[in-house]
């Protein structure tokens, strides 16, 4: 069993940043690839970002690449999403998740446990 805690939401100003921690406990941490997915209200999930278990490789969903980056610390058991230029549309719940496949992962259903979510609203 593994637990994930997300932290870092909060209220920006378009162009301001966030950086959202995800913490995890209960599990091997460097066997999982990690993910940050978005769900807005009305909206279904979908794919942000993503890191290898080694943390050598990294993809994005196109709506933020170049202002976001996906990092991990395995040391730390915690992996970090930077978001810059923040605009209104990112605006919703963020959650982080693992998965076990390998490379980088981007389909909700390759992921299995996953946090409770933090709140991103993002002001214009």
């Amino acid at each position: 069993q593994v637990q994930l805690v997300e932290s870092g939401g909060g209220l920006v100003q378009a162009g301001g940043s966030l950086r959202l921690s995800c913490a995890a406990s209960g599990g091997t941490f460097n066997w999982y690839a990690m993910g940050w997915f978005r769900q807005a209200p009305g909206k279904e999930r979908e794919f942000v970002a993503a890191i290898s278990r080694r943390g050598v490789s990294t993809g994005y969903a196109d709506s933020v690449k170049g202002r976001f980056t996906i990092s991990r610390d395995n040391a730390k058991n915690t992996v970090y999403l930077q978001m810059n230029s923040l605009k209104p549309e990112d605006t919703a719940l963020y959650y982080c998740a693992t998965s076990i496949s390998l490379g980088v992962p981007k389909k909700l259903d390759e992921y299995v446990y996953w946090g409770q979510g933090t709140q991103v609203t993002v002001s214009s």
